[in-house]
């Protein structure tokens, strides 16, 4: 509503400066008159379609161009006071006020276009400023989170995200976004859904209160010809922020480069249950182990416990003890030793080892 009462008044005050200029005579009479009229409200009618056609405007655009523009004029204005002695009208002819009129123009013209064009390539680089008003939002939080396909592809971010513990600003760069878009129009319909997923994700993320996800379009010269993974290292090292990522090689790429990195799978694994050698707890063993002897059974968060004396309990849902665990960031391994049987389960499909089977493949053996 305040924008239609001041589209509506701009374009009603722009008539009435039509109908001045009428009136007063600066522009003659009759048809001249008219048109002067008739020029000014279509001009006000386009400067206002404009504004409806594009509403989603960025500040920091405005503010380069005003920027940009005084700094042309200060240096136009510099530069002309020390070119004033080239100026003399020494023919008396005017001579002198032509060259200076027109050096002018071509310096405001130079100056102005440079500085325009130097503040929008680096406007990302640092805050426009005037007395009490900003042009650029503050970034919440410490460092940016930079966000990788790889998770958003995963979804867990989202999930993070809702929690409302992380208050830092996430950054989606455009190529990574292009990137996604490839893998969503791949003719592979595993990589398809993952790249809709990927998608979906972000806008999850966009619609989502109180998350502030925005979308990086710097295009910088050291982004030729590199690929996704380098250019988001890169984007990181600029930005000084945090890369979040699940990748196993861009964690390693970008540590080696001093950038921080989050891996949501370490996070995963952090907020899993500790269990400590000596702990005893109940799972189910459902398969058998790579090694004689062993069961193989799995948490419910998916963690995989490896029994010792596990593989004649199949199907039966035991009580073991901890002896030691695995940490990496692909995932956590537990490694137990089998105590006594709780009880055993029923329509429960195993997997026995062919190397000490007469069977091979995936079996289905009933209880006892």
């Amino acid at each position: 509503m305040p924008l239609l009462i001041l589209r509506c008044v701009f374009i009603l005050a722009s008539s009435g400066i039509g109908v001045a200029f009428v009136r007063g005579g600066a522009v003659g009479s009759g048809a001249a008159g008219l048109t002067t009229f008739f020029l000014l409200v279509f001009l006000a009618l386009a400067v206002v379609g404009l504004d409806v056609a594009f509403p989603k405007k960025k500040i920091v655009w405005i503010s380069a161009g005003y920027f940009g523009l005084l700094i042309g004029l200060v240096t136009t204005y510099l530069m002309g006071l020390a070119l004033e002695p080239f100026f003399a009208d020494r023919a008396g002819d005017g001579s002198g006020d032509v060259l200076r009129q027109s050096v002018t123009a071509t310096l405001l013209l130079f100056f102005s276009y440079c500085g325009v064009s130097f503040l929008l390539q680096t406007r990302n680089d640092f805050r426009f400023i005037i007395p009490f008003v900003e042009f650029q939002r503050n970034v919440k939080g410490i460092k940016p989170l930079i966000l990788d396909t790889s998770v958003v592809i995963d979804g867990r971010i989202a999930d993070v995200m809702e929690t409302k513990i992380v208050d830092s600003p996430l950054l989606m760069p455009r190529f990574a976004i292009v990137e996604l878009q490839h893998i969503a129009d791949s003719s592979d319909r595993s990589r398809r859904t993952r790249g809709r997923r990927g998608l979906d994700v972000l806008s999850r993320l966009q619609n989502m209160p109180g998350v502030d996800l925005q979308i990086d379009d710097s295009e910088l010269p050291e982004y030729a010809n590199q690929p996704v993974d380098l250019k988001l290292v890169a984007l990181a090292k600029r930005l000084e922020g945090k890369l979040v990522t699940n990748d196993y090689n861009l964690n390693k790429v970008a540590k080696l480069q001093g950038v921080a990195v989050i891996n949501l799978n370490d996070l995963a694994n952090a907020l899993k249950p500790v269990f400590l050698p000596g702990e005893r707890f109940e799972v189910d063993v459902v398969k058998s182990g790579e090694e004689i002897g062993q069961g193989i059974a799995y948490l419910d968060d998916g963690t995989m416990v490896v029994v010792d004396q596990g593989r004649n309990h199949i199907a039966e849902r035991v009580v073991v003890t901890v002896t030691s665990v695995l940490q990496t960031s692909a995932g956590r391994m537990i490694f137990a030793r089998y105590e006594y049987t709780t009880k055993k389960l029923s329509g429960t499909t195993i997997v026995l080892d062919p190397s000490n089977s007469s069977a091979t493949g995936r079996h289905a053996r009933p209880n006892q």
